[in-house]
Parts: C-alpha cells; sequence; structure tokens
C-alpha cells in the first residue's frame, strides 16, 4: 500500500432512474441496493481496502448528505468529507477534490470512483486498479477504465480506443481515439462488433499534478478558481471559499471538459463483472435471481411470475402472481409497479409525481 495513493468517491447524485428507493433525501448510495447487508457507499469504500490508506479515502457528496456519510462511515473523519454547496456535474466535484490533496501530498496519485457502481470480481478488480495506480504514478497519463461489452447497452458510454497504441505503454494501456455518448441500439450492436469499443466505466486514475494541469489547460475557468483558493484549502475557511467557488463554476463533466480535449487519455481495458446499477434493469442482471429469473429483496411469496425484480420492505409480505417482467418497488410512502421493459420512464413518472403530488414523493 503506497502512501501517496488517495481515492475520491463520487457520492453527491440522487440516481432519480432508481425512483422510488432512491429520493432526494435519500439517493441511493446510502440503501442497500443489492440486498448483502452494505450501501452501496460502504461496499465503494469497501473495495479499495488496501489499495490506500483509510485517511487518503474522501467522499464528496451534497452537503446535505454529510450526516449520512457519517452514518455510513462512521470512522472517517469529518474534515475527509467534502461538502458541495449545489451540484456541478463531474467536473468541479473532481477539481475540488484534487486540488485538495495536490495541496496536502504534491506526489498524490488520484483513483477517482462513484460511489454507486457494483463489482462482481473484487480480486480481479483491485489487481486492475493497481496497475492503472502504477502506470500513473511513472507516466504523464490521464487513465480510464473501459469495461469489456458484453451486449449492446445504450444506457452507457463507449470509448474506442487505438488497436496498435499500446507499443511501449505499461500494463495493456491503449490511446484512446473517441468516446461516444449513448448511442442508439444500432449504433450499440455496431460497436460490440467492431470490437475496440469498451463501455466508459467513469472510474479514473491520475496523477495530482497532471490532472491540475489538464483543468489549467481546458478547463481554465474552473482552474482559475480553485487555484484562487488553494491556501484555504485543508483549512476552517474552506467551506466559505467552496460557496463562493461553486457559484462561479458551470456544471460540466470531466469527460466532456477534460478526457474528451486532452492528447494523453489512455483507456485500460477490464472486466470484473462491472455495473453502473443506474437502473431497476442493471439490478435484474446483477442480482441474486431465482430458479425463475426474479430478483428478490423483501418477503415475497411468487406465483407463476418470472423476470421480475421485487424490492419492498421486509415487515411487510407481498404476494405476487401472474406477473412476467415487472418492476416492484416500494419504499417509504411510494410502491412503483412498472414494466421492465418501460424503466426509462421512470424519470417521467418522477416529474409527474413532483408536480401533482409535491416534494414529498420525490
Amino acid at each position: 500500500m503506497n502512501q501517496h495513493t488517495y481515492l475520491v468517491v463520487m457520492a453527491g447524485g440522487i440516481g432519480s432512474r432508481f425512483w422510488p428507493f432512491s429520493r432526494t433525501n435519500h439517493p441511493k448510495q446510502f440503501h442497500d441496493v443489492l440486498g448483502v447487508g452494505r450501501s452501496m457507499l460502504q461496499l465503494t469504500v469497501d473495495r479499495f481496502a488496501g489499495i490506500c490508506p483509510a485517511e487518503n479515502v474522501f467522499v464528496v457528496t451534497n452537503r446535505d448528505y454529510k450526516e449520512l456519510v457519517q452514518q455510513h462511515l462512521p470512522a472517517m473523519p469529518v474534515s475527509q468529507i467534502l461538502g458541495e454547496p449545489i451540484g456541478r456535474n463531474t467536473a468541479p466535484c473532481i477539481a475540488y477534490a484534487s486540488y485538495r490533496i495536490a495541496q496536502q501530498d504534491p506526489q498524490a496519485v488520484i483513483i477517482v470512483t462513484p460511489a454507486d457502481h457494483a463489482v462482481q470480481r473484487e480480486e480481479e478488480f483491485r489487481r486492475v486498479i493497481s496497475l492503472a495506480v502504477d502506470a500513473a504514478r511513472t507516466h504523464e497519463v490521464l487513465i480510464t477504465l473501459g469495461i469489456q461489452p458484453s451486449r449492446p447497452d445504450t444506457g452507457y458510454g463507449y470509448i474506442q480506443y487505438m488497436e496498435d497504441a499500446d507499443i511501449g505503454l505499461p500494463n495493456g494501456l491503449r490511446k484512446v481515439k473517441t468516446f461516444t455518448e449513448k448511442p442508439n441500439l444500432e449504433l450499440a450492436n455496431m460497436f460490440l462488433s467492431s470490437g475496440d469499443f469498451l463501455w466508459n466505466s467513469g472510474l479514473f486514475v491520475w496523477r495530482a499534478d497532471v490532472i491540475l494541469k489538464a483543468f489549467h489547460n481546458y478547463l481554465s475557468d474552473i482552474a482559475e478558481v480553485f487555484e484562487e483558493g488553494t491556501a484555504q484549502l485543508g483549512t476552517v475557511q474552506e467551506e466559505e471559499f467552496i460557496l463562493e467557488a461553486y457559484s462561479r463554476c458551470r456544471n460540466i463533466s470531466i469527460d466532456y471538459g477534460v478526457m474528451e480535449k486532452a492528447d494523453n487519455v489512455y483507456v485500460l481495458p477490464a472486466d470484473f463483472g462491472w455495473s453502473d446499477l443506474g437502473t431497476w434493469d442493471s439490478l435484474h442482471r446483477m442480482g441474486r435471481r431465482d430458479e425463475n429469473n426474479n430478483v428478490i429483496d423483501g418477503d415475497a411469496i411468487l406465483y407463476d411470475t418470472q423476470e421480475c425484480v421485487i424490492k419492498t420492505p421486509a415487515e411487510r409480505l407481498v404476494v405476487v402472481q401472474g406477473l412476467d417482467g415487472y418492476i416492484i418497488a416500494e419504499y417509504d410512502n411510494v410502491l412503483l409497479i412498472c414494466k421492465r421493459t418501460e424503466e426509462q420512464r421512470v424519470k417521467d413518472f418522477v416529474a409527474d409525481v413532483k408536480a401533482k403530488k409535491g416534494l414529498g414523493y420525490n
């Protein structure tokens, strides 16, 4: 374990596609989505045990969720929980954490991960992360992990790499050729058959000085904001500075702002049973299925039912008969029953509920 390796966990999103389980006041990263007794945030931090010291783990979240982070990670000092006053997408989030870490350790290698991803083969995951960390430590590169696609999924972004561009580079890194946002099914099929496209995992590894240089080159407005307040990071003035800084930062992703523009971006192909668990259908793929391909988390008795996701409170008995390919999800004051093939409408349901019933259900 290297003392200069750091982890940044991005835990500020709402995850509205996982409604009604994921809510504004209790997003999915604070839930036991997989039914294993650990929240997504806890599982994420667990996954990096042995890769970096506990004192080098930072969680970036909305200020409203800082107490939730403390509840889920009680051993983490509050100084390692970085509160954002407002959501500004991943670029300001990563800038905040990177400038803060670089201030205390200029030699830092930083791993960035979302808080709500699932990994089935954790030993392989740790092996791949360690390769990326070693490469980032010795080369001026921005590394993203690319997942070998198993199907033409239209819910993920894709990375195309250069086939012959790994000569002389460590650990199987490939130079990135293009990034593509979520494609339609026809394009996703073409990507899958071409063999040189990977899913964009949203996992990054880089040296602190390299990512700060990239901000300076490609997001100079954000770099200027944080450079002005570098001396206040890690002090009692940090919270006041961040409030002002975020009012000046635009809403932009790290992919669009840096990764799609920089010329030192490399991808490390990986296959460790990954899912971003962004939708109910992804839970059906990742969860433990019964003999009829149902994923059940709760107290349920099923008759003539298959291909369903059922996630309900443990204290409520649910009896289901005659359903094929449905989501049945209950949390707090909302019960959702929806075809799995129609789950893309969940965001529309949330918008309608907010308009018709007020804010108590979103």
